[in-house]
């Protein structure tokens, strides 16, 4: 078991606690008393972060721990204990988790890939400002890009194969200033501080990056914890232009319906 995480929610704003035990089984979380399993089927809410529900409880921002178990090979043997509806912020990356899953030993045997079979194409939006997802047959690769006004990101573009997801690691979270108020009127945001992500404003960044793609890296980063939920990993090219969270499930649930079920006996 590792140590405990405590955090405030980026979103809730109060503080939770986390604790990673080794134990067999799916990847999963339990919220006080009840058992979520990381996969797609428990996604209940998609606005601004990814958020898994089942037996009348929740846990919202899932994906930077689970792009962590996604870049260091954690497809089981991982219970994700909580005991609040939100796993907190820390540093806005993945970091901090990676370094709490590396006390754990090394990952269990990967389960095999998922391979695609045929293209699937997912689009949403306006054109010029469509949200965009391509899946398609060929050797594990993903390729996100991005597109905003400001000055200090404009236009970026990451890609890289399995073996790079670990550079992501640190790919910090980030927001705009003039969207803040109105986030937090929706009740979103709350727990927004300083080292917890960085914000925008029109004088530059709250802090220095730490890479100047690190935007791009870091929705990079949102997606391969978003693409953990397909419970193996995925054997094929994903495109991603101008994600979201509600993109990257819409096109995975799209893609499990054109692919039958894989066996999963004898997999941990």
């Amino acid at each position: 078991m590792s140590r405990p995480l405590e955090g405030t929610g980026i979103h809730g704003g109060r503080t939770s606690r986390v604790w990673l035990h080794r134990d067999p089984g799916p990847l999963r979380f339990r919220v006080r008393d009840t058992i979520i399993v990381a996969d797609l089927s428990h996604v209940v809410a998609t606005e601004r972060c990814t958020v898994l529900g089942g037996g009348g409880a929740r846990v919202a921002v899932v994906e930077h721990l689970l792009a962590a178990c996604h870049a260091l090979g954690f497809w089981s043997q991982l219970l994700i204990e909580v005991d609040g509806d939100e796993l907190p912020i820390l540093d806005g990356s993945a970091e901090p988790w990676a370094a709490a899953l590396g006390t754990l030993g090394s990952p269990p045997p990967p389960p095999a890939p998922w391979t695609v079979e045929r293209a699937i194409r997912w689009r949403s939006g306006a054109d010029g400002a469509a949200s965009e997802v391509d899946i398609t047959p060929g050797a594990a690769a993903l390729e996100v890009s991005i597109a905003f006004e400001h000055p200090a990101i404009g236009r970026q573009r990451w890609h890289g194969e399995p073996a790079d997801y670990r550079d992501l690691l640190p790919a910090r979270t980030f927001g705009f200033a003039h969207e803040l108020a109105a986030l937090q009127a929706r009740g979103l945001a709350e727990g927004a501080r300083q080292g917890s992500g960085i914000l925008f404003t029109d004088e530059g960044t709250s802090e220095p990056l730490r890479a100047p793609d690190e935007p791009v890296r870091h929705k990079a980063l949102d997606a391969i914890g978003d693409l953990a939920l397909l419970g193996r990993p995925l054997g094929g090219r994903v495109r991603i232009h101008r994600g979201s969270h509600l993109a990257h499930v819409s096109a995975m649930l799209q893609f499990l319906a054109s692919h039958p079920p894989l066996r999963l006996d004898a997999e941990a």
